[in-house]
């Protein structure tokens, strides 16, 4: 990884020197647009409006218009906001975490101490973990000033930006607005088939199917180019296995239980039986080796009589 940004975290008069890095990557299947046609490279140039010339990136300013008037910044310009000038990530406040909307989290950073001593940074990282509480940040990233949650990952703080408040859209549906009546049994079914899909989250348990099926598609059309049958790199999909409205909502979810239940008794015979088989083996030369012993010891006495 490589730090995107090099300033101190601030709390109080304490200082914590630190280095930025992205916490996250794109690992999706990198794709262009062709023309159909002819497969030919699809291209975006930036052209001049004016003269009609492609412009280098390094020659683009930006500018703002109001309708009447338009005012070009440079980067000069922009790099002199004191905003953009500072190198500093302000503690506001320290707020319960249960606090902070998930909705309003947004791009992680993993924060490394840049110091000779990383006293203060773990000093930071404990007293997060002990109050359990969640710090509020405010600093300046690519032209942006930004709010953050700064919080405790195993051992390392990692900042993770939050959207402002008015960038949240608020949620108005008419459907919830009316009354809807949830009888006893059925809130005990709904509860009975979350319970046996129950588990502790384990993120390396998932995978991004759609990047795996395409990376198959393309392997697929690489051996077989246009002659490829879809059928037969993925087979026969149905259609109407899924969807459709649930008219009978306690029927769905008595069979919705008896299905998971059914799975997990087939999923726990699966594993059964490996073991079984190796205990199984285990025991079987024992019994081999003592009639065979037992073999033996008759012809002894058959030829000492």
């Amino acid at each position: 990884m490589r730090a995107i940004w090099k300033g101190a975290l601030t709390f109080g008069l304490v200082n914590v020197p630190v280095k930025v890095y992205s916490a996250t990557e794109d690992h999706d299947v990198p794709l262009h647009q062709v023309h159909n046609k002819d497969g030919g490279r699809i291209r975006y140039q930036r052209i001049c409006e004016i003269d009609g010339e492609v412009v280098p990136y390094a020659d683009i300013d930006k500018a703002y218009d109001d309708g009447e008037r338009t005012v070009v910044l440079t980067k000069e310009d922009i790099d002199s906001l004191p905003s953009e000038r500072s190198r500093e990530i302000d503690v506001v406040e320290f707020v319960p975490s249960d606090q902070v909307d998930l909705l309003t989290l947004d791009r992680a950073y993993y924060l490394e101490p840049d110091s000779a001593s990383p006293k203060a940074y773990v000093l930071l990282r404990k007293t997060l973990e002990q109050t359990d509480r969640t710090a509020i940040v405010r600093f300046s990233l690519r032209q942006k000033t930004r709010l953050a949650a700064l919080r405790v990952r195993g051992d390392v703080l990692v900042l993770q930006t939050l959207l402002w408040a008015d960038e949240v859209r608020e949620a108005a549906f008419p459907a919830l607005d009316e009354p809807v009546r949830i009888s006893a049994k059925e809130l005990e079914l709904s509860a009975s088939l979350v319970e046996s899909f129950a588990a502790d989250f384990d993120p390396t348990e998932f995978t991004d199917e759609y990047q795996e099926e395409l990376r198959t598609l393309i392997d697929a059309k690489l051996e077989k180019g246009e002659a490829l049958d879809t059928t037969e790199t993925f087979g026969e999909q149905d259609e109407d296995a899924k969807g459709g409205e649930v008219i009978d909502l306690m029927e769905a979810l008595r069979a919705s239980v008896e299905r998971s239940r059914a799975a997990r008794a087939g999923s726990a015979d699966a594993e059964a039986k490996p073991a079984a088989k190796k205990s199984a083996d285990a025991k079987s030369p024992g019994k081999s080796t003592s009639k065979k012993a037992a073999g033996s010891a008759a012809k002894k006495k058959s030829k000492a009589s």
